[in-house]
């Protein structure tokens, strides 16, 4: 199923972040402090202004019932917010990337302090820190944000062998899990023009934010469904079965709806993304 939505449509559906600053109860800067600390990530239009989905409401009020009634501090939100997903289907990959070090590898190769490298991936300086010491995972949109502040690619972040394979055993595939459970497992090493991924993306997760690259991408829906944006102005509902190809350079963000995990191929080329 297609949906293509005009921007009348779309602002229907998403909330500015003074309307939903009215709707939780808090304040803007509040707001603005839970999505800097890594609690949230709302989707922004081509302008950067803010944009918050019905999920990100129901996200929002969890956290101010959490801090208000239950008096937790931010640790203790995130872990609340974390034992809320339910696991990801536990997959045949042992060869699980920490990307911390690799992180902190490619920032100080560039000669980035700590605070300029965050900022460029608009990222909070503690939030890169505790990924950096592998206390916190990234999400999919802020791996492809760090990737694109240190000149690279999210491939670098995998712990690639440097020879080319050309068969790889499931057992043998590299992969990176992030903050909500998404699950990246490497299907291809040594490809020249095409990146070619396995997504294990369990219920209610996504990519937590908006991001664009050059190039394309195709997917095949394996099993599950997954919602997918393009610029805010089209969604696709995606099902087993479905294959669905997009431009890299528009904004897309991906976000599993249903209560089963979604399986998908992913291929981008060229090795952009």
């Amino acid at each position: 199923m297609v949906r293509k939505k005009n921007s009348n449509l779309v602002r229907a559906r998403f909330l500015t972040i003074g309307q939903t600053a009215r709707i939780v109860g808090v304040s803007s800067s509040t707001l603005r402090l839970w999505e800097n600390v890594g609690l949230i990530s709302p989707a922004r239009n081509s302008g950067k202004y803010r944009l918050y989905s019905p999920e990100v409401l129901e996200v929002l009020k969890r956290i101010k019932y959490l801090r208000d009634v239950k008096r937790l501090n931010v640790p203790g939100i995130k872990q609340e917010l974390d034992n809320g997903h339910r696991p990801a289907k536990p997959s045949q990959v042992s060869n699980k990337t920490d990307v911390g070090p690799k992180l902190r590898q490619l920032r100080k190769g560039l000669g980035l302090g700590l605070l300029k490298a965050a900022e460029q991936a608009s990222i909070t300086p503690g939030f890169l820190s505790a990924i950096e010491l592998s206390r916190a995972n990234p999400s999919v949109a802020t791996l492809q944000r760090l990737a694109a502040t240190y000149n690279t690619t999210v491939l670098e972040f995998f712990d690639i062998p440097h020879h080319t394979r050309r068969l790889i055993r499931p057992q043998e595939r590299r992969s990176l899990r992030t903050e909500s459970g998404v699950e990246m497992e490497l299907l291809s090493i040594g490809t020249k023009m095409l990146e070619c991924m396995l997504f294990r993306v369990p219920p209610k997760s996504g990519s937590d934010g908006t991001y664009s690259h050059v190039g394309e991408e195709f997917i095949y829906m394996l099993k599950g469904s997954l919602e997918f944006w393009l610029d805010e102005l089209e969604v696709h509902e995606l099902q087993e079965g479905d294959s669905f190809w997009f431009e890299s350079n528009l904004g897309h963000r991906w976000f599993n709806p249903s209560d089963k995990e979604a399986v998908l191929i992913w291929v981008n080329t060229p090795l952009t993304f």
